[in-house]
């Protein structure tokens, strides 16, 4: 499985490489790692882009799921060959930007969809199994949390496609 994180919600700034999260960005990276494991979803790599904003997402995503992170220039924006950066890594997760996401996304899936900021993406075989916005991340986070019944279904059926 293939998973394509769009970096969270980041500081605008200058220079581009060393904007840093803000903290509702940190709250949709942590948020995105706890539902990642609420889901069962285990990587066995996750690669980002080395701009701050990416790697700050993927460490905060990854630390509940006990995976390492590893920069990649590839992943900094432009378009890159998916298959060559992942090639032997079994489920990966990929942690950058647009609009390489997007195009990425099409180009595997065919589908017209775009990765919302801190939005997930879940491909297999080339069918688009999972795209979520930060709000749906969040709503998966928070299942079986006080005060959050009811979305404990949602996170299974997620769950249970992938």
């Amino acid at each position: 499985m293939l998973w394509l994180l769009r970096h969270a919600e980041a500081r605008d700034g200058v220079p581009d490489d060393a904007r840093p999260l803000t903290e509702r960005g940190l709250d949709q990276a942590r948020a995105t790692g706890l539902a990642l494991r609420r889901l069962g979803i285990r990587l066995d790599a996750c690669l980002s882009s080395p701009k701050l904003r990416a790697v700050q997402t993927a460490q905060l995503t990854c630390e509940p799921l006990g995976v390492s992170v590893t920069s990649v220039v590839a992943l900094s924006g432009e378009p890159f060959d998916v298959h060559e950066l992942t090639a032997g890594l079994g489920d990966v997760l990929l942690v950058g930007h647009d609009p390489s996401f997007t195009l990425t996304l099409h180009d595997l899936t065919g589908a017209q969809a775009r990765i919302h900021k801190g939005g997930l993406a879940g491909v297999k075989k080339g069918e688009l199994l999972v795209l979520m916005r930060p709000s749906e991340i969040a709503a998966i986070a928070a299942a079986g949390q006080t005060g959050q019944a009811g979305h404990e279904g949602a996170a299974s059926e997620v769950g249970d496609l992938v």
